[in-house]
């Protein structure tokens, strides 16, 4: 690895704007990823956040800005980046088990010529293990819950042994069980020195799970440590008229209306 690579952030996005029949989506978005952090981006329904997440992965097209992550393009550093798409864009149907979804994760590094050997099956169970599907690896994934469905994926992506992770409302819709395995899986991903930037929607457990934050209604409205960026008044300049700031025990709590 060159010593750029080494100094340059995680991701870099600048000017990054995306556009659907020439209506802005996201609006000339720039941010910069603190290294070993995780980071929410938040923001209302139709704010963007899945299209930013897309557009950084070259996944739809954007129509001005520029994207580095450690110094490259994506292009060039995919074998370092980890993705987990929302669980309903994914075909389920697809006639496949959950070891060999997971070992799908290994092809970025071992090209697709190259067939997975006995270190990649090995690396797929225990990764399997690790969100509490070792049982199921010879399960169809239509065969699976959603919970479980979205943890095979979350196990697909540490299988990548990537240095950046995307996360697009991983816990999203899932059960207690599976929410446990995304919290525990984003602890050692970051004690592990990972960045992992995570679409989320629950306001109630940002300043829980994340060390950053960033605001976004189709333009950035703020970036920083969730201590001092995560307040009502940037709350409300993001949500507008969709919060209500609760008082409880003299604490002031957000809650989405």
């Amino acid at each position: 690895m060159n010593m750029q690579a080494k100094q340059a952030p995680p991701l870099a996005v600048s000017g990054i704007t995306v556009a659907y029949q020439r209506k802005a989506v996201v609006e000339d978005v720039s941010f910069t990823l603190p290294e070993g952090k995780l980071v929410a981006l938040i923001g209302p329904n139709g704010a963007g956040k899945s299209t930013l997440l897309k557009a950084v992965l070259g996944l739809v097209p954007s129509v001005a800005g520029e994207v580095s992550i450690y110094g490259d393009s994506y292009k060039k550093m995919r074998d370092r980046v980890g993705y987990v798409p929302q669980r309903e864009s994914v075909d389920w149907d697809f006639p496949t088990d959950a070891l060999d979804v997971v070992m799908m994760g290994r092809y970025g590094r071992l090209g697709w010529i190259k067939r997975p050997g006995r270190r990649e099956k090995e690396l797929a169970m225990t990764t399997l293990d690790k969100v509490g599907m070792a049982e199921f690896a010879r399960r169809q994934i239509s065969q699976l819950s959603g919970g479980q469905q979205q943890r095979v994926f979350l196990a697909r992506a540490l299988a990548q042994e990537a240095d950046l992770y995307f996360m697009d409302e991983p816990f999203a819709g899932v059960d207690a069980a599976t929410e446990k395995a995304i919290i525990a899986l984003l602890g050692e991903l970051k004690r592990a020195g990972k960045t992992v930037l995570v679409v989320h929607h629950d306001l109630s457990t940002v300043e829980e799970y994340f060390d950053h934050v960033l605001l976004l209604n189709k333009k950035l409205i703020a970036e920083g440590p969730v201590e001092t960026t995560f307040t009502p008044e940037r709350l409300h300049e993001t949500y507008g008229g969709k919060l209500a700031i609760v008082s409880a025990d003299g604490r002031e709590t957000v809650v989405r209306q």
